[in-house]
């Protein structure tokens, strides 16, 4: 039987139309086939692939893959060769029972893909099941007074299959009093009565035994039987006559419990105990109508009993008759058409199949998220039901066919400011009053590296004190990268500069990972005092973003460098000999001590101080300025040979410091100090014969310079008075006497002079300024040596 169904089975022609519909991007389409019913697990039904333009690559490649809205897996899609398969075998009788057209749907979709493909598979009906009769024996009861065309009801034969395949054609076996009447009722069924052709004779015949056969219309056609034993009864020869031969009533869906749906009503013209009537269903009523219906035998009366739901049956079809008290007993028949009025009482069903779990942030509006699906049991507007997002979400509802839906992005999204979505689907129905149902979706969105690393501060000033301990860390730079996973891991890295013309690597080092800045060898505050470097952060994503931070480095000072003694030069670790005059008084401006530091700041400002001395209350030096005078005359007694020891320190902490011892000769006029100076000079202890050489050199040098400066200025003179314009001046110099051609000894302007020595400002004192007067006339400079200027003495506290 499997081998011939099988066979009928693929006899079928597989119908396949495809339908495409362009909307938009989004590109739809319709697929329908036809197979037939009992097809085995495994059978191809059609090639999606093939059907829908596609090859087999692209169809696996995107993940292609079926979603249907039934609960059992009937159908799926072989990726690798896109064939469509019955999954398991399709009973069509018991999937759709009496639906004439039975059709299961299903969708193709695709990952992180707007398109949809929509399919149908109908199922055939073929002919696998054979009619048969509820009772496989039929018993009846006739009168022989009965008269011809006397009719009496038969149970109709059952058969699941639809169409040709059901019960056509129904035959009785032979005989000379019984015939067949068949109608055709409302809803399609064939009903069928054992009519009485010929007058029955009890005396000649007191019983029948015939054979019905019901036969479909399959190919090739099944058939069942029935007996029939009749039974010959005398007397009593009057039926029950209903009021109606069909009563048409209608009945709201859920009604409660003893309803009354409609009461019959039969009369007997006989009398007696044979006009008494009563009320039953009759044999044709299935058995699950008496668990819907109760029938009052006494009244006629027909209550709700059951739960009546308009989705289970929309109408029902009840067989009744009324049997007198006769004997033989008669029965009168009648049919009852109830139509139940659907109500409102289910609220729509949402099914949601999402397509894409994880949606990219860089998705562009109308990208389909999932597929769903509304369903309403009820009929008429109580099943029309409107579909909408309830809450303020970039996500869409867009209409595909009648009760399917896409959501769809209606805007750019932002994982960074919302990486979840909660999507409430309401769906509500258009009864009276509407029901509804919600459901709620949940939405991730994956990240795109869309946002570079920032820095917490991309300006930033970094100080660090020099000597610093080589390989140790001197800074630390944050970034930060709202991204996620890959697309937020952060390496750091120098952008190229240079320092003092070497590369930046030579100083510093970044860790990549935390960004930790390690110096590789010490600052030095007098060679680098400042600097600029650059940061860069990189994430990981494809392609990676980047941004910078920029670091002023500012190096501190410390007090690593001691006073250095410019002058007087040291020699031999004195700083030489100073002449000092026996009349010289208090305030006697004897030498000054000039010294720098390479710090800056506290740690270069230098204070002076007497360290030793041969007599303390003969010399005093400047606190800041390291002038040393006398701080009081000199008297005869004092030695002649007096020894400085001088400390110069700086402000530093800790403070660092230098000494220089300085000689003094007292001397009582000038030829003293000319002699003493040349024995000082012939003395090998503080003068070298290089030393002397120069010394004899610059002498002569400086005598033939003064002698020429001496005629000049005399002669430029004694052209002045033979000129007769007045230039407003007594001579050509205020400080030049034109009777006695001598200089004039007068001090100039209290004006301090700088000079620049190995990078610090050095003062001159006032004593050492010389007058500079130019003449109207000439594009020359006549200057005079003037007498040093003696101030009035202060003596500074150290």
């Amino acid at each position: 039987m499997a081998d011939s169904q099988s066979n009928n089975a693929w006899k079928f022609m597989v119908m396949v139309f495809v339908v495409l519909i362009c909307a938009g991007d989004v590109l739809s389409a319709q697929i329908r086939y036809s197979v037939p019913e009992e097809m085995e697990q495994g059978a191809v039904i059609g090639n999606i692939a093939e059907d829908l333009g596609m090859n087999i690559a692209t169809l696996s490649g995107r993940k292609g893959r079926l979603v249907a809205d039934y609960t059992k897996r009937y159908l799926e899609v072989n990726l690798e060769n896109g064939l469509l398969l019955a999954n398991e075998r399709i009973d069509r009788d018991k999937l759709c029972g009496p639906i004439t057209t039975c059709v299961l749907s299903f969708q193709i979709v695709f990952e992180n893909s707007p398109e949809m493909y929509r399919g149908e598979v109908e199922i055939l009906d073929i002919n696998d099941n054979s009619p048969s009769f509820p009772e496989s024996v039929i018993l009846l009861q006739m009168a022989e007074t009965m008269a011809p065309v006397s009719s009496f009801p038969l149970e109709s034969a059952l058969d699941p299959d639809m169409g040709t395949n059901a019960v056509t054609v129904y035959k009785i076996s032979a005989n000379e009093h019984f015939g067949l009447k068949v109608e055709t009722a409302e809803d399609g069924t064939k009903l069928v009565e054992l009519l009485l052709e010929k007058p029955l004779d009890r005396e000649r015949q007191s019983s029948f035994q015939l054979m019905l056969t019901a036969t479909d219309g399959g190919s090739p056609p099944r058939s069942g039987t029935a007996r029939i034993l009749i039974t010959v009864l005398d007397s009593n020869d009057n039926a029950p006559a209903f009021d109606s031969k069909a009563y048409k009533v209608s009945l709201i869906e859920n009604s409660p419990r003893g309803t009354l749906v409609v009461s019959i009503h039969a009369t007997d013209p006989d009398e007696g105990s044979n006009a008494e009537v009563t009320y039953c269903f009759s044999n044709r009523v299935s058995q699950k109508m008496p668990e819907l219906f109760s029938l009052d035998p006494r009244t006629g009366e027909i209550r709700v009993q059951g739960i009546i739901d308009y989705e289970g049956a929309s109408s029902y079809s009840l067989d009744v008759q009324a049997v007198d008290n006769g004997s033989p007993a008669i029965a009168g028949h009648s049919k009852v058409f109830i139509n139940v009025i659907d109500v409102n009482d289910n609220a729509p069903g949402i099914k949601v199949t999402i397509v894409s779990s994880r949606v990219p942030e860089d998705a562009t509006p109308g990208t389909v998220a999932a597929l769903v699906n509304v369903i309403d049991r009820d009929s008429g507007k109580n099943g029309k039901v409107h579909c909408e997002i309830q809450e303020n979400v970039p996500f869409k509802l867009q209409t595909s066919s009648s009760g399917h839906y896409k959501v769809i992005t209606s805007d750019m999204l932002d994982r960074e400011t919302t990486p979840l979505y909660n999507i409430a689907i309401l769906a509500r129905d258009s009864g009276s009053p509407p029901l509804s149902t919600n459901k709620t979706i949940q939405i991730s969105v994956s990240d795109i590296n869309d946002n570079a690393p920032r820095f917490a501060r991309p300006m930033d000033t970094l100080y660090v004190m020099e000597n610093n301990a080589p390989g140790a860390s001197i800074f630390a730079v944050t970034a930060f990268d709202p991204d996620q996973d890959q697309n937020s891991y952060i390496t750091y890295s120098f952008i190229d500069n240079l320092i003092q013309d070497l590369p930046l690597s030579n100083y510093l080092n970044l860790n990549s990972m935390n960004g930790t800045i390690y110096g590789l060898r010490s600052f030095d505050y007098e060679r680098v005092k400042n600097f600029q470097i650059q940061v860069q952060a990189r994430d990981s994503g494809v392609p990676p973003l980047s941004s910078s931070a920029t670091l002023d480095v500012i190096i501190l000072d410390q007090n690593d460098n001691a006073p250095v003694i410019v002058s007087p030069t040291a020699q031999s670790g004195s700083a030489g000999v100073e002449v000092v005059p026996q009349s010289a008084g208090q305030g006697y401006l004897v030498t000054k001590i000039i010294a720098t530091d390479a710090d800056s700041g506290q740690n270069a400002r230098l204070l002076y101080q007497v360290l030793e001395a041969t007599d303390p209350s003969l010399f005093i030096v400047g606190l800041h300025s390291g002038e040393i005078r006398t701080a009081r005359g000199i008297l005869e007694q004092d030695s002649t040979t007096q020894n400085l020891v001088i400390l110069v320190k700086d402000n530093g902490q800790p403070c660092l410091s230098s000494t220089a011892t300085i000689h003094f000769s007292i001397l009582g006029n000038v030829t003293e100090i000319f002699s003493e100076r040349s024995n000082s000079v012939t003395n090998p202890e503080y003068v070298s014969d290089r030393n002397l050489y120069l010394i004899v050199i610059l002498g002569s040098t400086s005598f033939i310079f003064l002698v020429t400066i001496v005629l000049l200025i005399g002669i430029k003179c004694k052209q002045d008075r033979n000129t007769p314009e007045d230039y407003n001046s007594p001579s050509c110099c205020s400080g030049l006497d034109d009777s006695k051609n001598s200089f004039n000894l007068r001090p100039t302007v209290k004006e301090s002079l700088n000079y620049s020595m190995a990078g610090e400002i050095i003062r001159i004192p006032d004593a050492h300024h010389y007058s500079v007067c130019l003449s109207p006339e000439s594009a020359k400079s006549d200057f005079l040596f003037l007498k040093p200027y003696t101030p009035p003495v202060s003596q500074d506290q150290c």
